[in-house]
């Protein structure tokens, strides 16, 4: 399989970021890591020796980012509104570096590309995708959670103002403008959740944005898998090769 790592100081950051990047031919896909995860966990917990067929068959080209949740949705020590500043300069490190990167590697100027992730790496996925639709070709969400006023982020519902455009269940539901919503309808949307162990606020954000996405009319494959299907790798394993092999071809 052809690996290479790259890294670069971020003018957005102000920080060194890495991409580790696997295959050289097929459909980028930029990967999310999980919650405080680093580039090198898909590959780490398993998940590219899962999908090697697709990387190595030519149907899918990773990119794997780092994330920056310490210092943003994780980081409890400073105020909403400070985690959402430090949030807007990794949305534009995305827009500004890394998509100008992957259409170079890919040598394709206009490119639009897939995002990918699994848990907190599904939220960014989503996150990113909903808000520069033009940039991204759709998500791949597995088990994802898509609203900020939750326990596991910290946060009341009175910090909302502070976060309310990363936080993608109600900023969407107010999304009205044509422009957004004639680029959704012409991506590829996918949301997996399992209803298994660790899987309860997950499945029930996953809900919310299934009927957001039916109310906008906007086409979305979103997916409930079994009460045995727990939050856990083995399962996105098995998600990632089912959800490729129906979006492209299997290998």
């Amino acid at each position: 399989m052809y690996v290479e790592n790259h890294h670069w100081d971020s003018p957005s950051l102000s920080r060194n970021m890495r991409i580790r990047e696997y295959g050289h031919l097929g459909v980028p896909i930029v990967v999310f890591p999980c919650s405080l995860g680093h580039y090198d966990d898909y590959e780490g917990m398993g998940m590219v020796d899962a999908i090697s067929d697709f990387i190595d068959g030519g149907i899918i080209r990773l990119f794997c980012v780092e994330s920056v949740d310490a210092g943003t949705w994780f980081n409890f020590g400073v105020a909403p509104g400070e985690r959402d500043r430090r949030y807007q300069e990794y949305d534009s490190y995305m827009v500004n570096e890394v998509v100008p990167f992957i259409r170079e590697r890919c040598r394709q100027p206009e490119l639009r590309i897939m995002t990918n992730g699994c848990s907190m790496g599904a939220y960014h996925a989503v996150n990113l995708f909903l808000k520069h639709p033009d940039l991204f070709a759709g998500c791949l969400a597995l088990s994802g959670l898509y609203r900020l006023d939750r326990r596991e982020f910290g946060m009341q519902a009175g910090d909302m103002e502070q976060v309310y455009f990363n936080s993608p269940i109600h900023y969407l539901s107010g999304i009205g403008n044509p422009w957004y919503l004639d680029w959704y309808r012409k991506s590829d949307i996918v949301l997996c959740v399992g209803q298994g162990a660790w899987e309860e606020a997950c499945l029930e954000d996953t809900r919310s944005m299934a009927e957001i996405f039916r109310e906008k009319q906007i086409p979305a494959w979103v997916d409930f898998w079994g009460h045995d299907v727990d939050h856990d790798w083995p399962w996105w394993f098995r998600q990632m090769r089912y959800f490729l092999g129906s979006i492209y071809r299997e290998p």
